[in-house]
C-alpha cells in the first residue's frame, strides 16, 4: 500500500472523515487495524491522508463503524478512487499545491458558491485580468510563474463547460467591480465578460452594492463547494499564506449563514447585470 509525502486536500479530507467516523463509533486504531490486517500506524497514516486507502477498505471500515448512510459511504469510496488523475496534476511540481487543491475541489463539487470583495470570481477571469492580479503578488513572481498561474486559472474554467453544467452562484461586491486591475481597458473587458457569462443557464452573478454597508466576513474571499453529500461540503478561504480549507460542521454552518446573508442583500440577477454594465460604460 503506497504512501504519500504530501497528500492533497481531498485525500486529507477523506482521512479526516474516516477518523471522525471511527471516534464517533468508539473504535480504537488497534481494532480498525485488525479489520484490515495492518498495523495501527498504517491506520493513523490513512487518517492523515499519507497512506493510500482503496474504496473497498473504506467500505470495510465504515460498515464496522456503524455508518448506515449509504450515500455518504459511496461518496467516501469515490474519494478513495485514484484510478483517474485530474487535469490539474500536470501542474504538480510547478505550482503551489494549494492552487491544485482548489482546482480539484471545484471539479469534484456538486455546486459552487463564492463571495468576492476585491477580485472578480476566478472562474470568470479574462487572461489579462488574471495576469494583472498575479503581477501584483509580493514577493514578485517571475514572468514564467505568472504565465503558469494564468494558464492554470484559465484551465480551471473548464469546470463550467462540462456536459453536465455545474451550478454556480457568484456574489461580487461593488468594490471588486471598481478595482482597476490592469487598467481601464482590461477592467472594461473583464466586466463585459462577466455580463456575458451571467447569461448562462448554470451561472448566477449577483452584486452586493456598497449601499449595503457592513457585511459578514468583510474582506474574505469565500468559496463554498457543495460535496456529493452535505457532510463533505468544503469552505475555502484565501489568506496571505495560501488557501485554507474548512470542513467542520460548525464552520460550514457559519459560512452558509454568510451566503444566506448575501442572498438576501444582493441585487437580483437582472439588476446585477445592469449594474455591471453601467460600471463598465463608465470606463
Amino acid at each position: 500500500m503506497a504512501t504519500r509525502q504530501t497528500p492533497t486536500e481531498r485525500q486529507r479530507r477523506l482521512g479526516a472523515e474516516l477518523r471522525k467516523l471511527r471516534t464517533a463509533a468508539g473504535v480504537s486504531t488497534d481494532y480498525a487495524a485488525g479489520l484490515l490486517g495492518v498495523d495501527r500506524t498504517k491506520i493513523s497514516n490513512m487518517e492523515s491522508g499519507i497512506r493510500v486507502i482503496t474504496p473497498e477498505r473504506v467500505r470495510t471500515l465504515t460498515s464496522n463503524y456503524d455508518c448506515a448512510d449509504s450515500a455518504y459511504i459511496d461518496a467516501l469510496s469515490a474519494m478513495a478512487d485514484g484510478s483517474e488523475q485530474g487535469w490539474w496534476e500536470q501542474y504538480r511540481g510547478t505550482l503551489p499545491s494549494g492552487l491544485l487543491d482548489i482546482a480539484e475541489l471545484e471539479w469534484c463539487a456538486a455546486r459552487l458558491q463564492t463571495m468576492q470583495t476585491v477580485h472578480v470570481p476566478g472562474l470568470l477571469h479574462t487572461e489579462d485580468y488574471a495576469r494583472a492580479i498575479f503581477a501584483a503578488v509580493l514577493p514578485p513572481l517571475s514572468r514564467l510563474e505568472i504565465e503558469l498561474r494564468v494558464t492554470h486559472r484559465m484551465a480551471r474554467q473548464q469546470v463550467l463547460d462540462r456536459a453536465a453544467p455545474l451550478p454556480y452562484i457568484g456574489y461580487v461586491h461593488e468594490a471588486a467591480l471598481r478595482m482597476h486591475f490592469g487598467g481601464r481597458k482590461v477592467m472594461r473587458a473583464q466586466l463585459d465578460r462577466l455580463c456575458v457569462e451571467s447569461e448562462r443557464d448554470n451561472l448566477t452573478i449577483r452584486v452586493v452594492p456598497v449601499e449595503c454597508g457592513s457585511f459578514p466576513g468583510a474582506g474574505h474571499a469565500l468559496l463554498y463547494a457543495e460535496g456529493a453529500v452535505p457532510q463533505l461540503d468544503t469552505v475555502q478561504l484565501d489568506s496571505a499564506h495560501g488557501p485554507e480549507f474548512l470542513g467542520a460542521e460548525a464552520q460550514l454552518a457559519k459560512y452558509r449563514a454568510h451566503l444566506d446573508w448575501m442572498a438576501a442583500a444582493a441585487l437580483p440577477t437582472t439588476e446585477s447585470r445592469d449594474f455591471i454594465h453601467a460600471i463598465a460604460h463608465q470606463l
